[in-house]
């Protein structure tokens, strides 16, 4: 069977775009959750604590499918000879802490870890559109 550049091309865009995707999401949920977590830390109680949670586990969700596209991306530039490691740390945001000993320091905590992985979601984004403009454009 004859290799076709054009064809793994075009599987590499299109797992290029299921991670960005899955990133985009994990970005939403993780501004939410940082909103709600401003709100917590200065007094929003456990209202507050409750929806920042949920918006932290849709975002750990949303990472863990990220991390798994990520991976098929890397797979499949390899397939048009493209090496790059795109890789996702999706640890815990200290949420045990978070819903068993509420308060300032736990919270400014785990915003803290909201903060970093939205940093890590944010770089990531960037080099996936980074590189799907490479694969466009040869």
């Amino acid at each position: 069977m004859a290799y076709d550049l054009e064809k793994e091309k075009r599987e590499a865009i299109a797992a290029g775009h299921r991670a960005l995707n899955s990133l985009r999401a994990a970005q939403s949920d993780l501004n939410s959750a940082k909103s709600w977590g401003l709100w917590d830390m200065f007094g929003g109680g456990f209202f507050s604590t409750m929806i920042k949670r949920s918006k932290m586990d849709a975002a750990k969700q949303n990472m863990d499918q990220a991390k798994y596209e990520l991976q098929n991306f890397s797979r499949e530039l390899r397939d048009v000879s493209i090496s790059y490691n795109l890789e996702m740390e999706t640890g815990d945001f200290l949420s045990f802490a978070d819903w068993f000993f509420d308060g300032f320091i736990v919270d400014w905590m785990v915003q803290d870890r909201i903060n970093n992985a939205g940093s890590q979601v944010a770089e990531a984004i960037g080099q996936v559109e980074n590189i799907l403009r490479r694969l466009q454009s040869f």
